[in-house]
């Protein structure tokens, strides 16, 4: 399903935190949205998924303006892992808090059926986490808990993934696990990634984020440009794709002298 931002606006305690962000997802891509700390990331996707209403603009999933649906219709098409996901699963097993995703297909007394077993358990098979399935979440380990959330995620059927900072402190083989099964899943996914490395190997396209405005967007070798790396994010740098097809990014061995502080 297609997502689509237009001329987003936010501001927070007077302040402006989005100015006239636009962007588009299309069905099956994975969109990386990069930049530096204090740029307007995770407020964008607040907007995005409904816990943040824009000043102005509009949020589009399949069309429509997801603050003219209602919570439910709006949760039946937009699934969320955030940085503090884990909120509300204390004491829960592995399986519980997957099943967690079906609450939005639920009416004021509904029950969990078929469906909601076969989509819960087709959860916990597409993220491998079968073997912890009768597991305490709070017991596992940082990789093993985002598989899980991922898993309520899916478990929610979504059309769009937002995904913010999902693969922060994992190890590299977890985050690379991570990310390939996101892009195996075919949905329509917009994620919120600091590592640079890894959202030029995985990602459709790129949108770079600074201040609040949009810097860049398009295919990865469009945006990841010398300009755009120096500018926004201090480095000299340069990224070319390579033999095998993958992205990879060169680095200076020191950042750039003129680099500009980081946004507050």
């Amino acid at each position: 399903m297609r997502l689509t931002v237009d001329h987003l606006h936010v501001t927070l305690d007077r302040h402006p935190i989005l100015r006239g962000v636009e962007l588009e997802a299309r069905p099956g891509d994975l969109v990386g949205l990069v930049g530096p700390n204090g740029s307007g990331k995770s407020t964008l996707l607040r907007a995005v998924y409904r816990s943040l209403r824009p000043d102005g603009g509009a949020v589009r999933v399949g069309g429509e303006d997801v603050w003219g649906l209602s919570p439910r219709a709006a949760a039946l098409r937009t699934a969320a892992v955030l940085q503090d996901s884990t909120a509300g699963t204390g004491g829960l097993t592995v399986t519980e808090t997957v099943a967690l995703g079906r609450a939005p297909h639920h009416g004021l007394l509904g029950r969990d059926g078929p469906g909601d077993r076969n989509a819960v358990e087709d959860a916990i098979d597409l993220c491998a986490v079968r073997h912890l399935a009768h597991r305490d979440h709070a017991s596992l380990s940082g990789g093993e808990r985002q598989r899980v959330l991922l898993a309520r995620a899916l478990a929610q059927q979504p059309r769009l993934l937002v995904l913010d900072e999902l693969t922060n402190h994992l190890d590299i083989r977890a985050r690379f696990e991570l990310l390939h099964l996101i892009r195996s899943t075919g949905t329509t996914t917009l994620a919120v990634l600091h590592d640079l490395d890894l959202a030029a190997r995985f990602c459709d396209h790129l949108v770079v984020l600074d201040r609040g405005a949009v810097v860049a967007a398009g295919p990865v070798l469009d945006v990841l440009t010398p300009a755009v790396l120096a500018e926004v994010f201090g480095v000299s740098a340069s990224a070319r794709r390579e033999a095998d097809g993958v992205v990879r990014i060169s680095y200076a061995a020191e950042p750039l002298a003129s680099a500009s502080p980081a946004p507050r």
